[in-house]
């Protein structure tokens, strides 16, 4: 006798403020619902140390428990949160067969995706080491922090453009490395850029070391070398900013679902709806832009909305 597969109302992949914000409401609504929380429980928020532009936290508060806050709150309203990832998914008809790690298939008849997006980094162990003590990869979460001091920004696109002339607004001097004799970011970027007095930018420049401790003092300097000279430039700074860009978290979409050429999820405009009927996005999966935690939140409450309204509908 087979084992009878599992039937889900509500599935939710990924546990960031996108997935737990969908698994609240959709559980007030009791759709029952069930959150897979990947690789990193909690996402990205779970890697910075302190939060302090979300709001209803005055004094500020850690990521992981924020989000350790967000699980509660889920699950006080009866959302089943398990460990596990996703492996494997059809959206070739409804129930939607998917797959958790290679062994358990269940049928949902929604899926909530909000599986993110993850920074990416220039693969130094002292960005490991000296991560929440001076090395970020989001200016606008964390270069409050930096008021009145020294930054360093990696990165030569629109991105690395637009977070350094944000920090040179608060800091006193914003230095950004570029690996290259040219920057990649659009002529209006540039223009911004090389007309903001307190930033510097460093041609042909990598990062070879960040050099401080874990702790209060962070980051105190950052060694970079020129990839053409090998000449060595220890730069004072207090923060490290890297911005290359990110990449979401949509692997196992490829071929089922629409996304840019970067592997953003394609939605609706003014909706979290997908190509497909029934399967939603929200969070940094679907968005290039913005990667805050409020938005992911307020686009993770869209998608429970929108998965309710499709399920009564289907009544």
């Amino acid at each position: 006798m087979t084992e009878e597969i599992e039937k889900i109302e509500v599935l939710i992949i990924g546990s960031g403020p996108a997935g737990y914000t969908a698994a609240i409401y959709a559980a007030r609504a009791d759709l029952k619902p069930v959150v897979i929380q990947g690789l990193q429980p909690g996402g990205q928020l779970t890697t910075t140390t302190d939060v302090d532009n979300y709001p209803g936290y005055p004094n500020g508060v850690t990521g992981p428990e924020m989000m350790e806050e967000f699980k509660k709150q889920a699950e006080r309203f009866g959302t089943d949160t398990r460990w596990g990832m996703v492996t494997k998914v059809d959206f070739s008809e409804r129930p939607f067969k998917v797959e958790i790690d290679e062994t358990k298939n269940v049928l949902a008849e929604t899926v909530i995706i909000a599986t993110g997006a993850s920074a990416r980094w220039l693969g130094l162990e002292d960005e490991k080491r000296l991560n929440g003590y001076g090395v970020s990869a989001c200016a606008t979460c964390d270069g409050f922090f930096y008021k009145g001091k020294d930054v360093v920004v990696v990165g030569a696109g629109d991105t690395a453009a637009e977070e350094a002339t944000y920090l040179s607004k608060m800091c006193t001097k914003v230095t950004m490395l570029v690996r290259r004799d040219e920057m990649r970011a659009s002529k209006a970027m540039q223009h911004r850029v090389f007309n903001t007095p307190n930033l510097e930018v460093m041609y042909n420049h990598e990062t070879k070391s960040i050099n401080g401790e874990e702790g209060p003092k962070g980051v105190e300097s950052v060694t970079a070398v020129n990839n053409i000279t090998l000449e060595e430039t220890i730069v004072p700074c207090s923060g490290f900013f890297v911005a290359i860009g990110h990449t979401p978290n949509s692997a196992i979409f490829k071929g089922q679902l629409e996304m840019d050429e970067n592997g953003y999820l394609l939605i609706e405009a003014g909706t979290s709806k997908t190509a497909i009927p029934g399967v939603f996005a929200a969070g940094d999966i679907a968005d290039h832009v913005y990667r805050q935690a409020v938005t992911s939140a307020g686009t993770g409450c869209m998608a429970a909305l929108d998965a309710e309204r499709f399920l009564g509908s289907q009544e």
